[in-house]
């Protein structure tokens, strides 16, 4: 039961009464792989498809190195022998256990020889230490959640599953979990498999992103590239930007802070994070504007080379994007038609970039 690649591969064919689901999943074995798209894109089914929860006649699925289904050779892994953690909308815990008792659930499921944590390390890398006495009835939404997730990990899986787990959330609560599930992404190994229809979340998280569209994947890569590619879907167009990870480099006498990147600094408000810490920033396409001159007399901070990559239109009447390279980074500008026809915007011409916002993701 080997496979040869050591990541995520699934290849499904499903048909439905109006609904066709077609894709084939190549992701990498560690960090997040989010799958993001409009409600009845596929997304779900995709995951309880890999988890065995849904079986899809003729399909693939392989974990690791490890295949889980592979119809023509036989076999087919029924779920509580694959090794995952599967995370749902609702926290759906014990109402008659606390705490501690819900997450020893979780890990008696699991041979003492195969344990990969403890119960103990899990609650504190989730935050929920001071939370085990407690019934389920005690916690917030975004405490329940958090249980959810840590009794899953303490299965010992080797893939973790996500299903929307902050969509049942308020904003609150949402901003409170969302620290711990970096700290997940920054602190285990394990893959990731996270499903959500928020492009916040997903460019919050993600190191690896499918987009998936009626049932079939539109486009797949990390993060930055797939988010910068021009000739997305009008169903992705009105997110359309980009992701940089950066390096808080240090401060200005003004009070901003200087974010370093691949090829420029980015300057923000002053950041109180230590220097060296990284941040990730998104960029939306809508929030830059192009220039063939530098000018000399803006207001906008920002201010960086780049080369036009292409130009393509939009469901926008009179608008098109403009993908740019500074240097090696991409880069997405909404433009009027107008505007691209009156400066000669076309593939190869040199500019200049003015970023009018900046918004810290982490």
């Amino acid at each position: 039961m080997e496979a040869h690649d050591a990541g995520i591969r699934a290849r499904l064919r499903l048909q439905r009464d109006g609904f066709a689901l077609e894709v084939d999943l190549a992701l990498p074995g560690h960090g997040i792989s989010a799958l993001f798209g409009p409600s009845g894109s596929g997304k779900t089914t995709c995951l309880r498809a890999i988890a065995g929860l849904e079986r899809v006649p003729g399909a693939y699925v392989a974990v690791g190195g490890e295949v889980w289904q592979d119809d023509a050779a036989g076999i087919f892994v029924p779920v509580h022998r694959r090794a995952l953690g599967y995370v749902f909308q609702e926290a759906s815990l014990f109402a008659h256990l606390d705490v501690r008792a819900n997450l020893a659930f979780g890990r008696q499921r699991v041979p003492p020889g195969e344990r990969r944590f403890e119960l103990e390390a899990v609650a504190a890398l989730l935050g929920i230490d001071h939370l085990l006495e407690r019934r389920p009835d005690r916690l917030s939404g975004g405490e329940r959640q958090r249980v959810a997730i840590a009794r899953a990990l303490l299965t010992s899986p080797r893939l973790l599953l996500m299903d929307e787990p902050l969509a049942a959330l308020d904003h609150r609560r949402k901003q409170e979990i969302l620290p711990y599930l970096e700290r997940l992404h920054d602190e285990l190994s394990m893959p990731i498999l996270y499903v959500s229809h928020s492009p916040d979340e997903v460019a919050r998280l993600a190191d690896h992103l499918v987009l998936l569209d009626a049932g079939r994947v539109v486009a797949s890569g990390p993060l930055g590239e797939t988010l910068a590619r021009a000739d997305l879907p009008p169903t992705f167009a009105d997110d359309a930007g980009v992701v940089l990870d950066t390096v808080l480099e240090g401060h200005a006498e003004d009070g901003l802070s200087r974010l370093a990147f691949a090829d420029g600094v980015l300057h923000v408000g002053r950041r109180e994070e230590a220097i060296g810490s990284r941040l990730r920033c998104r960029i939306h396409a809508r929030d830059v504007s192009l220039a063939l001159s530098r000018p000399l007399d803006s207001s906008i901070v920002n201010l960086l080379p780049a080369v036009v990559t292409a130009t393509v239109g939009t469901d926008r009447p009179g608008h098109v994007l403009v993908q740019l390279r500074m240097g090696g980074t991409p880069l997405l500008a909404r433009i009027t038609e107008r505007s691209r026809r009156e400066l000669d915007i076309a593939p190869g011409r040199a500019l200049w970039v003015q970023i009018k916002g900046v918004a810290l993701l982490r």
